[in-house]
């Protein structure tokens, strides 16, 4: 990260590994990625349609998705790409088989962007609730932040 720093150069080598390097290496590049963003929110703008493209490639690795979830929770995504970025963090959600932090990422995205778009607060509810009693304490701890957060509790 601290190579990175706020350097767009740096950061577009450092995603171009996390998007296209062999399973290991994109698995170690996708924390600071992620961590990067966090710092410098303005870095992910050249490159959301590469990560929107990349979320949306059968069997990607847990750690894309984990991390770009992570980072997506920090910025202010673009209108041309709200709308992709809600159907995959909704399909994240539903599914049973996602990882937990996934799950939990997304959920918190998804309850950013109902400040906006509070028309999909009952379809996020109604997932959630779909699938809380079986799941595990992160998920039921992020969920119930959701619901605080949009006066749901």
């Amino acid at each position: 990260m601290a190579w990175v720093g706020a350097s767009k150069k740096r950061f577009t080598e450092l995603f171009s590994i996390f998007l296209n390097d062999e399973y290991r290496v994109v698995q170690r590049a996708a924390w600071p990625v992620s961590y990067c963003v966090e710092a410098h929110p303005d870095l992910i703008n050249d490159h959301y349609e590469a990560l929107i493209k990349k979320l949306q490639e059968p069997g990607i690795h847990d750690a894309v998705k984990r991390n770009s979830t992570r980072l997506l929770q920090h910025v202010t995504i673009p209108e041309d790409w709200q709308g992709p970025v809600m159907n995959i963090c909704f399909d994240y959600v539903s599914s049973p088989k996602e990882a937990i932090a996934v799950k939990a990422f997304s959920i918190t995205v998804l309850a950013n962007m109902a400040q906006h778009y509070p028309e999909i607060i009952p379809e996020l509810k109604w997932v959630i609730d779909d699938q809380l009693e079986n799941q595990s304490p992160a998920f039921k701890s992020r969920a119930k932040q959701l619901y605080k957060k949009l006066g749901l509790a």
